[in-house]
């Protein structure tokens, strides 16, 4: 008779599978809460301490540490010597593990845990089980996953796992216990000014796309621990992601996310928007971001921070785009984009404020910061000039101020009435940014005069101001620091443009 041994954490679907087993003539053994949630389902099943001799001890820090159990998943069936050696000492082989871990990373996600309680969800059985499981592949089917319970039971009535499937089953073993291991040693290794001396990163592939960011590069999404983020995604409709599309439409979803009180629309190309609006309804929001530049919105991303509803998506069928994400869309909506054979619906949460750390690689090794959140309150904010903006002024430099937080470096906007009219993004000096915004505006039809420009960083000399008064900007909102900043200051005196500082830089290489 086949001896199995389970001891589950996460008893989802655990019941129907020792059922299963049992239905195959297979012999189950257990421990602690898996065993009684067995007993009380019916499922004959033997207690643990019995196989061993020995009880639980400390607590149940101690029960399955124990050579009747070890040796029996160790042994290679193939090795005369080991067969003999467990015979002798009356274990019987296991041939088959189904074990989950202490809810470890659950439990420190939750507000307040105590370190005593984080430490004792650290599982030191388990790992152990699965490893020995693993390593001994050929001989022991070892299941960490509870999707995999029905596959098995499908294998074993058909015949038996092949060698293929069981080395797979080790494979995600191994991949399980280094994910485990890597929270555990997060949380336990010592910070210094709030960055780890040790950095490990845990991900599982998501999807396999179908090339990179050109054909000749092979491409995945890998998702990490983040409780929210692009493992959220879903696609409701149109061709298979692209890599650039997940830049995009993750970099559109960062960007509407700013405005938590309003509906908003950004237009993305190549990670950097091209048309940022907030309006009445989403339909409303998409109108005026596609304004600001139709022509380069052409095969774009569109992301919105609300619902998708029928008027969105009719005002959206008119414009050839690669995306359109969304937290969410009426049925309605998907029937009408459904026309466009090859547009990507997706459906993603939107995220405001998300802490932690960022990453960027380089040759060799990584590049590791706080996650950019942007301080989009007026607190610290002071007039540099001598006219101080009005009120409508004033309403459109929130806006920019927002927006400009969204636009690569060097980045300088022009808005008016709470949408983007003109972007300079990535020049290599300020004043070819100013310059660009103004061109992009009064290429589109855009009127310059009377709008308002943000600039992501200092302006470190006068020109930038000089270009946009010549245009007809009113008003700047721009973070000063500069060693030139009282030239730059009198610069708008002379124009008599207001300007407010804010203190905050917001770079975005």
């Amino acid at each position: 008779m086949p001896r199995a041994l389970i001891s589950v954490s996460d008893k989802r679907g655990i019941v129907g599978f020792a059922e299963g087993l049992v239905a195959l003539g297979w012999e189950i053994i257990s421990t602690g809460g898996t065993h009684g949630a067995l007993k009380k389902a019916g499922v004959p099943v033997i207690a643990v301490d019995s196989v061993t001799g020995f009880p639980e001890i400390l607590d149940g820090r101690v029960k399955t540490l124990h050579p009747a159990i070890h040796a029996g998943l160790l042994a290679r069936r193939d090795i005369p010597q080991h067969m003999t050696a467990i015979t002798e000492r009356g274990i019987v082989p296991i041939d088959l593990i189904a074990v989950n871990l202490y809810p470890f990373r659950e439990t420190i996600a939750k507000p307040g845990v105590s370190f005593e309680d984080a430490v004792e969800n650290i599982d030191i059985g388990g790992p152990s089980m699965l490893r020995s499981a693993a390593k001994n592949h050929e001989s022991v089917i070892v299941i960490v996953d509870p999707t995999d319970y029905q596959p098995v039971l499908s294998m074993l009535r058909s015949g038996g796992v092949d060698a293929a499937c069981r080395r797979a089953f080790a494979a995600k073993v191994f991949g399980h216990t280094a994910d485990y291991d890597g929270a555990i040693a997060r949380y336990l290794t010592p910070h210094e000014d709030g960055l780890p001396n040790r950095l490990a990163i845990n991900a599982e592939r998501l999807m396999t796309l179908r090339y990179g960011e050109n054909p000749s590069q092979r491409a995945a999404l890998y998702v990490d621990e983040e409780p929210r983020g692009l493992r959220d995604l879903t696609q409701r409709q149109g061709k298979e992601l692209s890599f650039n599309n997940i830049l995009d439409l993750d970099a559109a979803m960062w960007t509407v996310s700013l405005w938590p009180n309003r509906p908003a629309c950004v237009i993305v190309k190549h990670t950097t928007p091209c048309g940022i609006a907030v309006g009445t309804t989403a339909a409303d929001a998409f109108g005026r971001a596609l304004k600001c530049d139709p022509q380069s919105a052409f095969g774009g991303v569109v992301a919105f921070n609300t619902i998708v509803d029928r008027a969105t998506a009719e005002a959206l069928t008119g414009l050839f785009l690669e995306v359109v994400v969304a937290p969410g869309f009426h049925e309605e909506a998907l029937q009408i984009l459904a026309g466009k054979k090859n547009l990507r619906a997706v459906e993603l949460p939107v995220v405001r404020g998300l802490t932690g750390l960022d990453m960027k690689r380089v040759r060799g090794g990584l590049l590791v910061q706080d996650r950019f959140v942007p301080d989009l309150s007026d607190a610290g904010w002071t007039v540099a000039t001598q006219r101080p903006p009005t009120a409508p002024e004033l309403r459109d430099l929130h806006f920019a101020w927002a927006a400009v937080a969204a636009v690569k470096s060097n980045a300088v906007l022009l808005a008016r009435d709470e949408m983007t009219i003109g972007i300079g993004a990535g020049q290599m000096s300020r004043v070819d940014s100013s310059f660009m915004a103004v061109h992009k505006a009064r290429q589109q039809g855009h009127d310059p005069r009377g709008s308002v420009l943000a600039s992501d960083a200092f302006f470190p000399f006068a020109d930038g101001v000089d270009e946009a008064a010549a245009a007809g900007v009113t008003a700047i909102i721009q973070p000063g620091g500069s060693v030139r900043d009282a030239e730059v200051i009198a610069a708008a005196d002379r124009h008599g443009l207001a300007m407010i500082v804010t203190g905050k830089r917001q770079f975005r290489h």
